[in-house]
């Protein structure tokens, strides 16, 4: 739903939907990448945990900056823009991403690398969705609250 008038999120919003965003993935990946890496549930989840917090404040950050750039007034949030998105905070994270892992895990660059190519074919299409899910909720919770200002004025 697009509105006329824009509708700013505060940082509140921001940590908000980041907290959702990674407490989610966060329930759903540690115990995958646990059993797919052969290794204990602990210590992916706490890699998982890890990653998860950095990922936070990338995500409160690249959000900010692509609301900004490309605001959900001026430009509809179609398939390819959440693609978009969702391609670019990726690409940004890889770097973050590829140094934890190494440094927890004690492995190389080369097999972080491989294990944030698999985190990735996990996010990419969760950050679309999770975005896409969002908005739509979002917007239909600033619709309800408009109706109730405006039923609470006339009456």
């Amino acid at each position: 739903m697009q509105t006329s008038e824009p509708e700013k999120r505060a940082l509140a919003e921001r940590v908000f939907h980041a907290v959702c965003f990674e407490g989610i993935a966060t329930i759903i990946l540690a115990p995958t990448a646990a059993w797919l890496m052969g290794r204990k549930v602990m210590e992916m989840g706490g890699l998982t945990v890890l990653l998860a917090t950095a990922a936070m404040i990338w995500n409160v950050i690249y959000n900010a900056i692509f609301d900004r750039l490309w605001p959900a007034h001026r430009v509809a949030r179609t398939a390819k823009v959440r693609a978009l998105h969702a391609a670019g905070f990726e690409s940004g994270f890889i770097v973050i991403g590829v140094s934890i892992a190494a440094g927890f895990l004690g492995i190389s660059l080369t097999e972080a690398f491989l294990l944030e190519i698999g985190f990735i074919l996990f996010f990419l299409p969760y950050t679309m969705l999770y975005n896409w899910v969002y908005d739509i909720l979002r917007a239909r919770l600033m619709q309800r609250r408009r109706n109730r200002s405006r039923k609470d004025a006339t009456a």
